[in-house]
């Protein structure tokens, strides 16, 4: 590893960081990997650092030689995701229920209907009434309740539509739209909650907010079937608004992964909570953009990393050794294992082949693309990174996004184009 720090702010766009001291040694007790209040005479970010801080030993590369070009001021400071096995305590899971970065700014004024699509500005219309009811009952009091006209609207709002068309956008411009307190996760976030708090803890945490957003709402498994049906059940009959994004009709989940008939009952009452506004459109990953990028060579693979991530933080990893390891990283931990890097460089991707390391890798990705880290690879093309039999089964509508998502991140990272 070698690096040179200068102490200014790196990188362009939003992505760009100023340099500050990750030492997990500086964490008391109690605190999450990478928080710490030490004094070391470097800036200190926020929480939930998971990187080490640079050492003696992190100037290996200059001490041993390696010539910094004059005309250069800063140098790659290189990672490894698999080496970074990062701690979240159960309150950083409930307080990380917002926004990514991506989305931190947006709103229905800055979502850009296609006029060749009607549905998507019927969309933005239906959310933003949605939202004018959050928490339009506040004020009543007991006797209004009590005697005043019943509130008949349906509890919550589901957008359905295909990949890429801003579902994503309208979610969290509604979120952002709404009065709190409020939540905005995905559903494999909620879930995770659920198995770190326990259902009725979740119950609890939740039912106090107006607005709980649950981000690409999929029935993976019918645990997952039952568990979800029954906190949307309740955070209902507490007056929780609920809004829910997926790439299926609500009383379609399940449809060709799992005998739906067994499940049926569970899918009709959760589809019955919802209104249901149709999305059409093309992927706007794709509209009008070239194919994604040939997958760097090998060789080339460092000399494009310091070309494209100078003065930046990055995690170069052998893509054999990362899934590995994400094996041993529970999901929920996925954003905390980013924390702080601003690209990813991986060797030898290869096609992944069984189901459960695929399902891990697409968490994986949604979290880069969250954060919008660029992608340099060498290896197969993100086109066939899972086999054929995962793009055609029961999870396709995961794997899809995916492949999408990280294309968009590779296009980034080597085509600066805008993911």
């Amino acid at each position: 590893m070698a690096f040179h720090w200068n102490g200014q702010e790196a990188g362009r766009g939003k992505r760009a960081r100023r340099r500050a001291c990750y030492n997990t040694s500086h964490a008391p007790a109690g605190m999450l990997h990478g928080v710490h209040t030490g004094k070391c005479g470097l800036p200190h970010p926020g929480r939930g650092s998971a990187s080490g801080h640079a050492g003696p030993a992190s100037f290996a590369g200059i001490l041993a030689g390696d010539k910094r070009p004059a005309e250069r001021t800063t140098l790659v400071q290189i990672e490894q995701l698999a080496a970074r096995t990062p701690a979240v305590s159960v309150d950083e899971l409930l307080k990380g229920f917002y926004p990514s970065p991506r989305f931190g700014e947006v709103s229905f004024s800055s979502y850009r209907p296609d006029p060749s699509q009607p549905s998507q500005a019927r969309a933005v219309h239906a959310l933003e009434h949605f939202a004018a009811g959050v928490g339009a009952r506040d004020g009543d009091g007991l006797f209004k309740r009590l005697f005043g006209k019943k509130d008949t609207s349906r509890a919550g709002i589901y957008l359905d539509g295909g990949f890429g068309v801003g579902k994503t956008h309208l979610l969290a411009s509604l979120w952002h739209a709404a009065p709190g307190p409020k939540a905005f996760g995905t559903f494999v976030e909620y879930t995770n909650l659920v198995g770190a708090l326990s259902f009725r803890k979740t119950v609890e945490a939740l039912s106090h907010y107006k607005l709980v957003c649950i981000d690409e709402f999929e029935l993976d498994d019918p645990g997952d079937t039952v568990l979800m049906s029954r906190l949307m059940r309740e955070l209902a009959d507490a007056g929780v608004k609920l809004a829910a994004t997926s790439n299926t009709l609500p009383g379609s989940l399940g449809d060709g992964r799992f005998a739906a008939v067994d499940f049926a009952r569970e899918i009709q009452v959760l589809a019955d909570q919802f209104d249901v506004v149709r999305i059409d459109g093309e992927d706007f990953r794709h509209r009008g953009l070239p194919a994604a990028p040939a997958p760097l060579r090998n060789d080339d693979l460092t000399h494009h990393m310091h070309a494209e991530f100078d003065g930046k933080t990055v995690a170069r990893d052998e893509f054999s050794t990362l899934i590995n390891h994400l094996a041993g990283v529970h999901p929920s931990r996925y954003r905390q294992l980013l924390e702080g890097i601003e690209g990813v460089v991986w060797k030898n991707v290869h096609t992944i082949t069984e189901q459960a390391v695929a399902l891990r890798f697409v968490v994986l990705a949604d979290r880069l693309y969250d954060k919008d880290v660029p992608i340099l690879a060498s290896g197969v093309p993100f086109d066939q990174l899972f086999t054929e039999e995962m793009m055609t089964g029961g999870y396709m509508k995961k794997y899809f996004r995916a492949v999408s998502r990280l294309t968009a991140l590779a296009r980034e990272g080597q085509n600066h184009e805008p993911s």
